[in-house]
């Protein structure tokens, strides 16, 4: 589930504080989120190089209703991983709103988007699914499920009607929603003695990469994850720091996104 994936704000481990998606570090005081906090760690993690971006997906779910013409339009957008979780969650919205007159959905899955479904359920043919489906493919997010639950309201809308209604709900759905941008990157073990510590601290700190984990016994690991594109560039900043002391014994593929002052692992 991409709801298991770990959120490391970015920093030193200086201070650690369990949260429930995983661990949680800081730099200091400063804890603040949002646009100007993720603005602030893309400055500062490799700039430019910040990893090859896989796709955009859905990292948290949300909701989104609107009223057109006394019809409610109610949508529920939620990451899903395979067609079985996206059936699940049909269901379950159906079961939701077992009163509602329609509960249209649209789902896209795969990390080309192999996989697309929609459906009108009893909708005139065209108005809701498919437009549905559209957005999702327009805002280009992958791994998502949107259902949108219409009380009817008693005055028909139209064709033209339904389309925008529908459309606008999945808008408004993923409004709601956190969509994050998953990247390429490695997560890099470095090993040192005690001597080194300190300068490794400091070059991590200095490109803002966070620090995972670290185990202190007669040597010292320091894990951290670094944009793929810049793994060899820390490496060789680390070696030189060090004048050849570190080692590298785990160098791990791993998928990782920015968001609101953290760093997201997959």
């Amino acid at each position: 589930m991409i709801l298991a994936g770990k959120r490391f704000l970015l920093g030193n481990d200086s201070c650690r504080e369990m949260i429930l998606a995983g661990k949680r570090f800081s730099q200091g005081d400063d804890t603040s989120a949002g646009t100007d906090a993720e603005t602030e760690i893309k400055e500062h993690f490799y700039a430019d190089k910040l990893g090859k971006i896989e796709m955009k997906i859905v990292y948290k779910g949300g909701e989104g209703e609107i009223v057109e013409k006394k019809s409610r339009f109610i949508a529920t957008v939620r990451p899903v991983n395979s067609e079985e979780e996206a059936l699940e969650l049909i269901a379950a919205m159906k079961k939701k709103y077992w009163d509602a007159r329609h509960n249209c959905f649209a789902y896209v899955i795969g990390d080309r988007g192999e996989l697309q479904r929609c459906s009108d359920d009893g909708e005139p043919q065209g108005t809701a699914g498919r437009p549905m489906l559209e957005v999702l493919l327009g805002e280009e997010v992958h791994n998502v499920a949107v259902v949108v639950t219409r009380y009817f309201g008693g005055v028909l809308l139209g064709t033209g009607g339904l389309v925008r209604a529908y459309s606008k709900s999945v808008q408004e759905g993923l409004k709601n929603s956190t969509i994050v941008e998953k990247r390429e990157g490695v997560r890099l073990a470095i090993q040192t003695n005690y001597t080194g510590i300190g300068k490794i601290q400091y070059l991590l700190g200095q490109r803002g990469l966070p620090v995972l984990d670290s185990e202190y016994t007669d040597i010292v690991i320091i894990r951290t994850v670094v944009p793929k594109e810049a793994a060899g560039a820390l490496r060789e900043a680390v070696t030189e720091a060090t004048a050849g002391g570190a080692q590298f014994p785990e160098e791990e593929p791993i998928s990782y996104a920015l968001h609101d002052g953290g760093v997201i692992l997959f």
